[in-house]
């Protein structure tokens, strides 16, 4: 897939501000800091067109990024990030929830995880409760390159155990690009 053209098209807190061109969407959750806005640019092969922060918790948007005019990205708040008030943290995940149960174009959602560590308690919830919807969902584990050969088979065991994977996940890094064939593999079998 070759990108021609990014736009961030919508910044939206509910539903009335989604898009309504009817174009094909795909969900990016993950914890705060897992590398969303990093993932983004790497598959739009943009140096900074997602802004990435040294302060987790910086995203309270959904953010649409129009791609090739053919297809949204849309990230969402990172969660699991303390230092973002109840108040704030409730009304960010009843926009997530309001966007998942109501929205028709969402055809995918990527489950960014840490690949150097455990998923989080955190995560396992967003797995499960990804699942309750019956939303298709490829779970990509971010920072790959930075997990030593020799434990990279160690660190895939624990990600299958403590998510109870029933597919494989996708191995990402934005150093070497690994994965992002077959994240676009997946987005373009919906186009």
């Amino acid at each position: 897939m070759e990108i021609k053209t990014v736009d961030l098209k919508n910044i939206a807190v509910r539903q009335s501000q989604y898009p309504e061109d009817k174009k094909c969407e795909f969900l990016l959750v993950g914890r705060s800091n897992v590398g969303k806005s990093s993932f983004i640019n790497t598959l739009i092969s943009r140096k900074n067109y997602a802004r990435t922060s040294s302060k987790p918790g910086k995203t309270q948007t959904l953010n649409f990024y129009l791609i090739n005019d053919l297809f949204y990205l849309i990230d969402v708040p990172g969660y699991g990030y303390a230092k973002v008030d109840k108040v704030t943290s409730k009304k960010m995940g009843m926009m997530i929830e309001e966007y998942l149960k109501n929205r028709e174009e969402l055809k995918h959602v990527f489950l960014l995880i840490d690949y150097r560590h455990k998923p989080s308690e955190d995560d396992v919830l967003m797995y499960n409760f990804l699942k309750y919807y019956n939303l298709k969902i490829t779970v990509v584990a971010t920072k790959y390159d930075k997990v030593t050969k020799n434990n990279r088979s160690k660190q895939d065991k624990i990600i299958k155990e403590t998510l109870n994977l029933e597919n494989d996940f996708i191995p990402f890094s934005t150093i070497t690009k690994k994965g992002k064939e077959e994240i676009y593999e997946i987005i373009e079998s919906y186009l």
